[in-house]
């Protein structure tokens, strides 16, 4: 055990909740406190971060879900993110001459997803109306909450966009055309109003039934006034984008009125005992479970924690992992991907010997049963799509349990305030996730219209011994599935509580593709937080590790949540950036 860490491990009996924001925690607690469940509790966390973490995430985004249901004793994962639009096309990009999909602007935005993943999340295995969930939002927005760090610098680094690029963004996030200090009061009362028609829409036909109560809140976001104004501007409005030339998107109240999210099975992989959950291969979940199965083929214990020899052996399984989701992984309603190959032993054992003494340099996907994709390019996107036609954005998260042994674990992310315009009326913008999808159609996660592009949004969830254990996630992009699998590791291999393995350094490959325009990579680049001993960064570059380190606490925000041995639930946050917390009782 540690002699000292940042906060301690949160602990109680009636419920336990994290959250990217304190606000938001409290809203999560106070849910259960009125006696809502985990689902109840997530998705009042929800809606208070995209608020009051406009620059992380907003209701013009995505939220991928883990639910274990007491009632059910089974894991779903619920599909939060949106699809591409019907005029969204390979063909409209190629005539267009553009050869990869730009990150900011109205071209990427696909269909808002956070209202309708929460509408089924809480018709199928929450309690309370959508009302109840949404007030403590509500009364954010319209009261107000204090600007904090995070945000101002957010705020102000964009200010010079809100002020050329974004009128309606500069009018509500402004004040004289500076950022807000730190400790003001801001509001956001149009996106109070979307609540509340939500809210009333509901209220009008709860009379029939609770199913029925939130279907109109659900249709009054999707087919109401709301997206009446979000369709009108998206097709008004030219937006200047990183292609060069400003122009307007391709969303319309079709594309709105169509989509409805999905419960499916997660993808799952065993480990020790314990069989981890994730959602499947829309997201870039499946690779935290071919990271471990590649992983239990070596004594980690024996390694030691963040010696130079264990962090070679992390950093060159996620080199093989990251290979394959850029072979394979997208949405699975459209891409075959192989996920039983890929997960299965045999695979996993050949891939295994490919791990050596020394870095690799290369960039390997493997087989996953019909050979290796023939791909022109496999690090260059933009390269590599314009054969075909011849982060820093982030994210936050949430976890909750409540006394019945409901858990969940989502990760809220897209509509940043600092890649899209806030539309008046509405007072948030759209997201920009569609620059994750390939413009090569021989390619998996290549556009096409009604696909989910592969995020890597990557909530995640624990049974052992075939009972709910631990629910945890954090922001980072392309990088949540390796700083979760270390504090995973942490807690299991070496036997951290949570808070423990929350502080410890971390490490992270960049040897892939970044999901985010313009999609470099980095070969052979692994980054280590400063706290990471200089000795251990010398050994690893002697082992031919291209090593950069960033800041002492800057890799994510992992919260975590618990069941422990004694019945006793606990939680806990990372300090990084100071605005995560863990609250129980």
């Amino acid at each position: 055990m540690a002699d000292f860490t940042t906060r301690p491990v949160i602990q109680g009996t009636r419920g336990v909740v994290t959250a990217g924001h304190y606000l938001a925690a409290a809203a999560g607690f106070r849910i259960l406190e009125q006696g809502g469940n985990a689902v109840d509790a997530a998705a009042a966390m929800t809606f208070c971060l995209t608020l009051i973490e406009p620059h992380n995430c907003g209701l013009g985004g995505e939220v991928p879900v883990l639910i274990y249901s007491a009632r059910e004793k089974r894991v779903h994962a619920i599909s939060g993110q949106g699809s591409a639009p019907a005029a969204m096309t390979i063909e409209w990009f190629r005539r267009n001459l553009i050869d990869i999909v730009p990150g900011d602007g109205m071209l990427p935005a696909m269909v808002p997803a956070v209202v309708g993943t929460w509408a089924l999340a809480l018709d199928r295995f929450g309690t309370m109306t959508f009302r109840q969930v949404l007030q403590p939002a509500i009364e954010l927005a319209e009261e107000g909450f204090p600007v904090y760090p995070v945000l101002h610098f957010q705020i102000a680094a964009n200010a010079d966009r809100f002020r050329r690029d974004y009128p309606g963004t500069a009018a509500l996030w402004l004040r004289d055309g500076e950022a807000p200090a730190v400790g003001e009061i801001v509001s956001n009362p149009a996106w109070a109003e979307v609540l509340r028609r939500m809210g009333t829409a509901e209220e009008r036909a709860v009379t029939r039934t609770r199913t029925a109560g939130i279907e109109a809140a659900r249709e009054a976001f999707y087919q109401g006034e709301t997206a009446a104004r979000v369709c009108d501007f998206v097709a008004s409005t030219v937006v200047p984008d990183a292609t060069g030339t400003p122009r307007k998107g391709f969303l319309t109240r079709g594309d709105l009125a169509g989509w409805r999210a999905a419960a499916e099975a997660p993808a799952v992989r065993g480990y020790r005992g314990i069989e981890v959950c994730k959602c499947p291969s829309w997201t870039q979940g499946p690779v935290f479970l071919q990271q471990l199965a590649l992983l239990e083929g070596f004594d980690l214990k024996a390694l030691g924690h963040n010696s130079p020899e264990y962090l070679h052996t992390l950093i060159e399984c996620a080199k093989l992992a990251f290979a394959d989701r850029e072979a394979y992984y997208g949405d699975p309603a459209f891409d075959k991907v192989p996920l039983g190959v890929l997960l299965s032993p045999e695979y996993n054992e050949a891939r295994r010997g490919l791990v050596g003494a020394e870095a690799s340099k290369e960039f390997r996907p493997g087989d996953g049963g019909g050979g290796i994709p023939a791909i022109e390019d496999w690090l260059d996107i933009k390269a590599d799509n314009e054969y075909a036609r011849m982060h820093a954005h982030d994210t936050t998260h949430c976890d909750a349990i409540d006394r019945w042994g409901n858990m969940v674990s989502a990760t809220p992310s897209g509509g940043w305030i600092q890649s899209s315009p806030v539309i008046p009326g509405v007072g948030f913008p759209l997201g920009t996730r569609g620059q994750m999808f390939s413009l090569n159609p021989r390619r998996a996660n290549a556009l096409r219209p009604g696909k989910r592009p592969r995020t890597t949004l990557t909530p995640s969830l624990a049974l052992r011994d075939g009972r709910p254990w631990m629910v945890f996630g954090t922001p980072g992009g392309d990088q949540q599935d390796q700083w979760t699998l270390q504090f995973f590791l942490n807690v299991v291999e070496f036997g951290m509580d949570l808070q423990e393995a929350i502080d410890a350094p971390t490490v992270h490959s960049a040897h892939f593709p970044s999901s985010f325009h313009p999609r470099g990579a980095e070969l052979n680049k692994m980054y280590c937080e400063g706290r990471i001993p200089a000795g251990t960064r010398d050994a690893l570059a002697a082992r031919g590790h291209e090593v950069g380190v960033s800041g002492d606490w800057v890799h994510g925000l992992v919260t975590a949540a618990r069941l422990n041995d004694t019945g006793v639930l606990e939680a806990a946050a990372s300090p990084r950036y100071r605005t995560a917390y863990a609250i129980g009782w």
